[in-house]
């Protein structure tokens, strides 16, 4: 019974270096956030306290291995390139538990680039359709599509306009 003691014990000690790999691991595949690192290390080395995982975080943070703003940066691009809006990525940032001053100097409600995508995905989706009314299912569907993207009711209405009946 002793040995299964020993290693059951053995099993259980993680020593720093295995952390700060398993978290450039995670750095190596794509940006993350310093609360999901912890999350997904804590998910990892389930008996590791969460101060000794915290601690290695803020080691790779000082030498800049790990970088709230730099993913705030890859995050809200690569959500850009998937179409979504500005309300939505921010709401990701906060559950990832990203500060909201970092996300305001990253993410901006007043880049026309939001009225541009809102626009793009309209005519993607109205492509082969004929102009619709106010308030018909089409213009409703079109109106929670682009609400369920994060976009804001200014953009949506500017978006939709052209293909509105006059």
């Amino acid at each position: 019974m002793e040995a299964a003691e020993v290693l059951e014990t053995e099993s259980t000690i993680v020593d720093v270096p295995v952390l700060r790999r398993a978290a450039m691991d995670f750095l190596a595949r794509r940006e993350h956030s310093f609360f999901e690192l912890a999350e997904k290390l804590s998910m990892r080395f389930p008996d590791e306290e969460l101060m000794r995982i915290e601690s290695v975080l803020e080691d790779l943070a000082a030498e800049n291995l790990q970088s709230d703003a730099r993913f705030v940066e890859a995050w809200s691009r690569y959500r850009k390139s998937r179409g979504f809006g500005y309300h939505h990525i921010r709401q990701d940032l906060l559950q990832r538990r990203v500060p909201g001053e970092l996300i305001d100097q990253h993410l901006f409600t007043d880049d026309e680039c939001w009225q541009q995508m809102a626009s793009m995905l309209v005519r993607r989706r109205t492509l082969n359709s004929s102009k619709f009314e106010f308030g018909s299912a089409q213009h409703k569907r079109l109106v929670r599509f682009l609400e369920s993207r994060g976009f804001g009711s200014r953009e949506i209405q500017l978006a939709i306009a052209p293909h509105l009946l006059p």
